[in-house]
């Protein structure tokens, strides 16, 4: 798929950065649901808003699953508004 906007610099938090490091969290894949628009884990008008920024130049937002991690069951993937950075955290994180 081809992605919807630019992410600019990736970032990731303390957390999220140490699963990274044990191989316990694909940034690759995480990243290219978000900028593809592969939202299917979040509610429909979570979805929708994201279209909007997305042609509005809005925040990105996305939310997904993980598994066997203690510190979350979810990691979110944020585009700032004027595609300047991507913030990879868990929701505790924010």
């Amino acid at each position: 798929m081809v992605p919807l906007f630019a992410t600019g610099p990736v970032y990731m938090t303390q957390g999220t950065h140490h699963l990274y490091l044990e191989n316990r969290l694909d940034v690759s894949a995480l990243l290219r649901r978000h900028v593809t628009g592969d939202w299917q884990e979040m509610v429909p008008e979570d979805q929708q808003s994201n279209l909007e920024a997305v042609r509005e130049g809005l925040r990105v937002f996305s939310s997904f699953a993980i598994e066997d991690c203690a510190e979350s069951d979810k990691v979110w993937v944020i585009t700032e508004a004027d595609r300047s950075s991507t913030t990879i955290l868990f929701p505790s994180e924010y």
